[in-house]
């Protein structure tokens, strides 16, 4: 056998320990909170100027030819995605480590950061693609669409809101430019979904409302009863207590509280079993937010009637909106299930995308092509369930040309 010069094993060597520098350079951990890494994607965003936000967040860039400024911008977001990847592969459970037990004045900061990112995603989705890195591309809409899921790991239902918001993002990005996406990057973008968390319920997310809200009010009432001998001095700081319940952005009426304080007696026991009543609401509110549609439909109106006819002012404040929130998962569904359709569609035509059902239905998605100013630009797929602002609609562009709305009231609207 020849014998290896010191020369050659030395040269081999150092080969070696390169190429496992490389690959270690490509690994990374997937054991750490994946919260961890969303604070710090969050805290590696870039702090733009008011014209630099402006012109990159308030422009509808689609149909443009981006100059090398929205590039130049785009890409200042490299390291918060490089995070944003990571924590969308980390293999443990996500916790946030909010405290909820400070009722309405729990700080939730993550959750408009985490739309913000989303947006960028969407913005380097329009960069990647015109440099003609649909791969880079479709992993941004990827991990930004695995974050809003997992801020809905918290169970807190205005983060499943803006889950459902985040998904509206991603998807619709996709559908604006889906014929720049190939099929293995659609099919990469479908696997990165079924491989990340479910989807956040509304239905899971009334245990905490219950808690953190109606739980909250009512141990702090009753801790200032004992805090304190004088009852009016406890109503008052109970009318305080229901003012920072019910205050909220751009809508403000300190009268609700006086109203509610009236109508529960003015006095201490009386606003108790006021708010005592709203824990039967919430259980009921968690049979009807698993209800399946279309049953659900029927009883969702019915409940939102009960709740603006219910004599407890508080029920009506607190229980107004559950019915479009469950709407609103309806629709996150729905498109979903469209995203599936539309590659199916890429990869098998008609038959392969009939075999994608509309949840709402069960029935394949009603289709047609759309016409945009008299050509043929794409594809409709249509939905059994609509409601204010989702008309059951939404286009999947597949052939170049100015752009347009492809979902909502506005569908087939020029983008200017």
């Amino acid at each position: 056998m020849k014998t290896l010069s010191p020369r050659f094993l030395v040269w081999l060597l150092l080969l070696l320990l390169a190429s496992s520098r490389s690959d270690a350079a490509d690994r990374f951990r997937t054991d750490i909170n994946p919260a961890l890494l969303y604070w710090q994607a969050w805290a590696e965003a870039p702090t733009l100027s008011d014209s630099d936000q402006g012109y990159l967040f308030t422009n509808d860039w689609r149909g443009h030819k981006l100059d090398q400024k929205f590039g130049d911008l785009i890409g200042r977001y490299d390291v918060a995605f490089k995070l944003l990847y990571r924590a969308s592969k980390s293999k443990v459970a996500c916790e946030w480590g909010y405290d909820l037990t400070d009722g309405p004045e729990a700080l939730l900061p993550g959750l408009a950061k985490a739309k913000v990112l989303a947006q960028a995603a969407r913005l380097r989705g329009l960069w990647r693609l015109q440099i003609g890195d649909q791969d880079s591309a479709i992993g941004d809409l990827a991990s930004a669409f695995a974050q809003g899921r997992r801020l809905a790991e918290d169970r807190i239902l205005i983060s499943a809101l803006v889950q459902y918001a985040i998904e509206n993002i991603c998807i619709n990005a996709i559908a604006e430019n889906y014929h720049r996406f190939s099929l293995a990057s659609l099919d990469r973008f479908s696997a990165s979904i079924a491989a990340g968390p479910p989807s956040g319920s509304v239905a899971a997310c009334i245990p905490t409302e219950k808690t953190s809200l109606h739980g909250w009010l009512l141990r702090r009432i009753e801790e200032l009863g004992q805090e304190s001998t004088d009852p009016a001095q406890v109503v008052e700081k109970s009318r305080e207590l229901l003012k920072l319940l019910m205050d909220s952005p751009g809508e403000r009426d300190p009268a609700k509280a006086d109203r509610i304080i009236v109508a529960a007696g003015a006095t201490v026991p009386g606003i108790i079993r006021y708010v005592g009543e709203l824990a039967p609401m919430y259980d009921e509110l968690q049979t009807l937010m698993q209800t399946p549609f279309p049953e659900a439909q029927t009883r969702i109106k019915t409940f939102d009637s009960r709740v603006r006819a219910h004599p407890n002012l508080l029920v009506q404040e607190m229980f107004s909106a559950m019915g479009n929130c469950r709407r609103k998962e309806f629709t996150a569904e729905v498109k979903r299930s469209m995203l599936q359709a539309a590659i199916e569609q890429r990869r098998g035509g008609d038959a392969a995308r009939e075999q994608v059902k509309d949840p709402m239905s069960q029935q394949p998605f009603a289709y047609q092509r759309f016409l945009f100013d008299g050509a043929d630009r794409g594809f409709e797929l249509k939905s059994a369930f609509t409601l204010p602002g989702f008309n059951g609609r939404m286009v999947f562009v597949d052939k170049d040309g100015p752009a347009f709305q492809i979902v909502g009231d506005h569908i087939g609207k020029r983008v200017e």
